[in-house]
C-alpha cells in the first residue's frame, strides 16, 4: 500500500526481480547469438525462444511494478500517507487495464466519515486530523497488500481491491469489518467518541459478470457507480455498508428529476401543504397541525417531503422550501381560531444559517400572523452540529415569542445538556420509540423516563407517530401531554383542514366546539 513500510519493502523486492530479469534476458541473447556462431542452431531457437518468453511475462508484469512504487511526494497525502485522488485514478486506471487481461474482477470501497465537519467543529481541528488519520490507518490496516488506498477530498476515502474469482465474497466482508472496526470509540480531545462512517462499494468480475462487445470497465465507472452506493447508504442511515445495484440508478434519476425541478416548483406554488393534527391528550383537543409538503411533480407523480426533502437539505434549498410552506400556512391560518398553532420542522443544515432568526421573523412580519401561534421544530443533530449558532437562533427566535420543541428526542444525539442549554417549550419524542411501545417494554421504559425529565425540567412531551388507541392510552397514564399520529386520521390538505375546523367550530367567529373524542378522521 502507498506510503507504508510494507510497500518499501515490496517495491525493493519488485526493482531487483526487474532488474535481474532483464540482465538474465541479456546474457541468454549473448548465448544464443553465439551459439548461431559456432553453428549449434537447434539449440540456439530454443534457447532465443525461452528468452522471448520470459520477457514477454517480463513486461506483462511492468503495470504491477509501476503499481507497487511509492508516491512521489505530491501524489502523496501529507496527513494520512495515502495516495492522492489523482495518484489513485492513474494508478488505478491501470491496475484495472493489467487485471483485465488476466481476468481479474475489481472493487471499489468508498468510505465518508459521518458528520465529520461537526466532529471537528465541537472536538478542534487537530482532533479532526487525528479522526481522519485514524481512518486511513484502519482502512490500510484491513485492505490487502495490492490494494490502492487514497484520501479524496475532505474526509472520503477510496480503495481499489483487484480479487480472483474465489475472492469475491472477502470484499463484503471486509466492508462490515470495516464499519465495525470504525465504529469502535477512540479518544480525541481527551474525550471517549464512537465514530461512525458510511460504506459504499461496487464490484465488477467479468467471468460472472461478461461484458460482451464492451471494453473493460474503468476507474471512473466504478467511481460513479460507487458515489451513487454511498449517497444511498447515507440517505438510508444505518451505518451497514450498501453495494451498488441498478437500482440505484433510477434512484439517482429520480434525485437528478428532483433537484432540477425544485426551484421552479418554488416559483410556481407546485410544493402543497399538508397538515397532521396534534392533538391535546388531557383534553382531547385539537391543538394544532405539523406542516410538511406534498409535490405534483410532472414525471415522478406525487411525492411527499419524507421523498423531496432530504434532497432538497442535500443541494441547499430545504431552506426555500421550508420558508415557502410557513408562508403558505400562515396566510391560509389568518382566519382559524387564535388557539390553533402551526409546527413547523426545519431541517438540521438550515441551522447552520446565521440568518435563519430573521428569515423567519420577516416571514411572520409580512404574512401580519401572531408569533405566539408559531411552533419551530429542532433537530438534535442541528444542535450537535453548532451549539454556539443554534443558540443563537433559538435567543433570537425565543425573543419574538416564537416556541421551540426539541424533534425526535432519542434519535441518537441525545445530550441533557441541550435540554438546559436552550429554552425549549416542548420535547417531541423519536416516533420509532412510540411505535414499539406496545410490543417492547424498553420503549415503554425509555418513553416514561423521558416524560418524567420533562416534568422535572417543566417541559411538556409530545409522542410522534401515535398509531393506536393502545399507545394513546399508555402514553395518557404515563402523563404525556401531546399526541399525533395515524390514529388522529392521515395528513390533510388544505381544504380537508378548513372543513374540519369549521365543524369544530375554530374558524374565526364560530363558538368554540365542545369536547370531543380525539379521533379527527376515520
Amino acid at each position: 500500500m502507498p506510503g507504508s513500510p510494507q510497500t518499501a519493502a515490496n517495491t525493493s523486492a519488485s526493482a531487483r526481480f526487474f532488474a535481474a530479469g532483464v540482465a538474465g534476458g541479456t546474457l541468454l541473447l549473448a548465448v544464443a547469438i553465439l551459439l548461431i556462431e559456432l553453428g549449434f542452431d537447434l539449440p540456439a531457437k530454443i534457447l532465443l525462444f525461452v528468452t522471448a518468453t520470459a520477457l514477454t511475462l517480463l513486461y506483462r508484469r511492468l503495470p504491477t511494478l509501476r503499481l507497487s512504487r511509492s508516491p512521489d511526494l505530491d501524489q502523496q497525502d501529507p496527513l494520512t500517507g495515502l495516495s492522492i485522488r489523482r495518484h489513485f485514478q492513474i494508478a488505478g486506471q491501470a491496475m484495472i487495464e493489467a487485471g483485465s487481461r488476466r481476468q481479474r474482477g475489481f472493487a471499489l470501497l468508498l468510505v465518508d466519515i459521518d458528520r465529520f465537519r461537526a466532529i471537528a467543529g465541537s472536538f478542534g481541528h487537530e482532533a479532526g486530523d487525528t479522526l481522519l488519520q485514524h481512518v486511513a490507518k484502519t482502512i490500510r490496516g484491513e485492505a490487502p497488500s495490492e490494494a490502492i488506498v487514497a484520501r479524496f477530498e475532505g474526509d472520503c476515502f477510496g480503495c481499489l481491491i483487484p480479487f480472483d474469482l474465489r475472492g469475491r465474497d472477502r470484499i463484503e466482508r471486509l466492508a462490515d469489518r470495516l464499519a465495525i472496526r470504525l465504529a469502535q470509540p477512540i479518544r480525541l480531545a481527551d474525550q471517549e467518541f464512537s465514530p461512525r462512517a458510511t460504506i459504499a462499494l461496487t464490484r465488477v468480475d467479468p467471468r460472472v459478470e461478461p461484458r460482451i462487445d464492451q471494453a473493460a470497465p474503468t476507474i471512473d465507472q466504478l467511481a460513479r457507480q460507487a458515489d451513487l452506493a454511498l449517497i444511498a447508504a447515507k440517505a438510508r442511515g444505518d451505518g451497514r455498508p450498501l453495494r451498488f445495484t441498478p437500482a440505484l440508478e433510477e434512484a439517482m434519476a429520480e434525485r437528478n428529476a428532483i433537484i432540477t425541478d425544485l426551484r421552479a416548483a418554488l416559483a410556481q406554488g407546485d410544493i402543497h401543504l399538508r397538515f397532521e393534527a396534534q392533538i391535546d391528550l388531557g383534553t382531547a383537543r385539537l391543538t394544532g397541525f405539523e406542516i410538511s409538503g406534498h409535490w405534483d411533480h410532472p414525471t415522478l407523480g406525487r411525492i411527499g417531503a419524507d421523498r423531496f426533502m432530504p434532497i432538497a437539505e442535500a443541494c441547499g434549498q430545504s431552506g426555500e422550501v421550508s420558508l415557502s410552506l410557513m408562508r403558505q400556512a400562515m396566510a391560509a391560518a389568518r382566519d382559524w381560531d387564535p388557539s390553533i398553532t402551526l409546527s413547523i420542522p426545519l431541517a438540521a443544515s438550515q441551522f447552520q444559517d446565521a440568518w435563519l432568526a430573521q428569515k423567519i421573523i420577516k416571514t411572520l412580519t409580512e404574512c401580519g400572523f401572531p408569533a405566539h401561534r408559531l411552533e419551530i421544530e429542532i433537530t438534535e443533530s442541528a444542535l450537535f452540529a453548532n451549539l454556539a449558532l443554534a443558540q443563537s437562533i433559538v435567543v433570537s427566535l425565543k425573543n419574538q415569542g416564537i416556541a421551540l420543541a426539541l424533534n425526535d428526542f432519542g434519535s441518537g444525539y441525545s445530550s441533557l445538556s441541550h435540554l438546559r442549554a436552550l429554552p425549549f417549550d416542548r420535547v417531541r419524542v423519536d416516533p420509532n420509540f412510540i411505535g414499539d411501545m406496545a410490543a417492547d417494554p424498553d420503549c415503554r421504559a425509555i418513553v416514561s423516563a423521558i416524560v418524567q425529565l420533562g416534568d422535572s425540567l417543566h417541559l411538556p412531551i409530545a409522542a410522534k407517530g401515535v398509531h393506536d388507541a393502545e399507545i394513546e392510552a399508555r402514553l395518557r397514564e404515563i402523563g404525556c401531554s401531546h399526541g399525533q399520529g395515524s390514529l388522529y386520521g392521515p395528513p390533510l390538505d388544505l381544504a380537508q383542514v378548513r372543513q374540519l375546523l369549521a365543524e369544530k367550530r375554530l374558524l374565526v367567529g364560530a363558538s368554540a366546539a365542545p369536547l370531543a373524542s380525539p379521533r379527527l378522521a376515520g
